[in-house]
This record gives structure tokens, C-alpha cells and sequence, in this order.
């Protein structure tokens, strides 16, 4: 498991830096002046969540162009309706990657129709050769982003939203729409499969 965390980190660690909190406006009084037309208040929310939205969308779909295209529609959904904005159930953070997740979901249906049955291995070693070990940094980021982008749709977005976004379990209940439990159990089987994967990437004879 301190393999796995180790990792992930790489692709984490490729973020410019975590959103911060904005101080003297709530996030509901930045969303009524976007709804307003004040654009000061759009590039606020811009500027701390485009890098985010940007990056999970990224490692949802592992195509840049793409997660470029899902990053701009979901600032142009939120500017087409910001009162969908209800900070009783989560933080602006958490509704952003719903957005961006519903518009994901639109492109990537047929893929996650087959990714949904795809069955998830039980089997998995508990020791063994480090996979990692013989790679340079470039090919361990390489590696954890084409074994992240290949788990099925539902752990694929726990383990992007929790591991890579660091988000806590209830901010990703409510991006993903579902409960904490189920957050829980999608990332937990999510990061055996993605040890296993990680393994059958490297390629190390095991």
C-alpha cells in the first residue's frame, strides 16, 4: 500500500498548487455576483478551480484536448446557471466535479457502459518484486496515469477525486453524487486494482 500511495503521488504532485480558501466572500455570495454578470467574481472562481477541474478531467479520460473541452464546459455550465449552486450540500469545489464528471459522463458513455462490467480481480499478490523500482520519474508518471485512466469509470473517479485531489470522503460524496460508504468502497477496490494494473504496466517479471 506505501508503494501505491508513493505512486500516486507523482500525479498529485503535479499540481501548481491546492485551491485556497477565498477570504472576506463566501463561495454563495461569488455565485450570486456571477449570476449578475460580474465577471471580477467569475475569474475568482476561475483562478482557483480551473487547475482542478482541469486535472481530473485529465486523469477521467487521459486525453489533454478533451479534458481541456470537459474544464471549459463546466465554467460555461456554472456561467449559465450558478444558482444550482446549494452550499448546504457541499462546497463549490465538491459541485464543480459534479459538473465536470455529468459532462464527462456525456462523452465517455459507451466507455463506461464497458468499463461498468468489466469484472475487478480479487486475487491480488501481497508481496513481491518492487514494479517500480527499475523507472525513471517520467515513466512512473507515465505508468500511474495509463493505470489510473484504464480503471473502471466508478473507481477510476474515487481514486481521482480522493487520491490524486485529495478530497475528503464527503466532498467526494457529494461531487459523486452518492454516499460516503460508497465513496469509500470505490476507492478501497480502486486502489487494489490500481496496485495490480501498476504491476502489469511496469512490466517486471514478477
Amino acid at each position: 500500500m506505501q508503494d501505491l500511495k508513493q505512486s500516486l503521488a507523482v500525479l498529485s504532485d503535479l499540481r501548481i498548487e491546492p485551491p485556497q480558501v477565498m477570504p472576506a466572500i463566501t463561495e454563495l455570495d461569488l455565485l450570486r455576483r456571477i449570476a449578475s454578470g460580474d465577471q471580477l467574481a467569475f475569474t475568482t472562481v476561475y483562478g482557483e478551480w480551473k487547475g482542478p477541474i482541469y486535472r481530473f478531467a485529465w486523469h477521467m479520460c487521459g486525453n489533454l484536448p478533451v479534458a481541456e473541452e470537459v474544464m471549459q464546459d463546466t465554467f460555461l455550465a456554472l456561467m449559465d446557471k450558478p444558482s444550482g449552486f446549494d452550499p448546504s450540500k457541499g462546497g463549490l469545489g465538491s459541485y464543480l466535479f459534479g459538473i465536470a464528471r455529468n459532462i464527462l459522463y456525456k462523452r465517455m458513455r459507451s466507455d463506461f457502459a464497458a468499463d461498468a462490467s468489466e469484472p475487478i480481480e480479487d486475487d491480488i499478490p501481497s508481496s513481491g518484486p518492487d514494479p517500480w523500482a527499475a523507472l525513471s520519474h517520467q515513466d512512473l508518471i507515465e505508468t500511474v496515469r495509463a493505470a489510473v485512466v484504464s480503471l473502471p469509470m466508478p473507481y477510476r473517479e474515487a481514486v481521482a477525486l480522493c487520491d490524486l485531489e485529495e478530497l475528503s470522503y464527503q466532498a467526494a460524496s457529494v461531487a459523486l453524487d452518492c454516499p460516503v460508504g460508497t465513496v469509500r468502497s470505490r476507492l478501497s477496490r480502486g486502489r487494489l486494482l490500481l496496485g495490480m494494473k501498476l504491476k502489469e504496466f511496469a512490466r517486471i517479471d514478477l
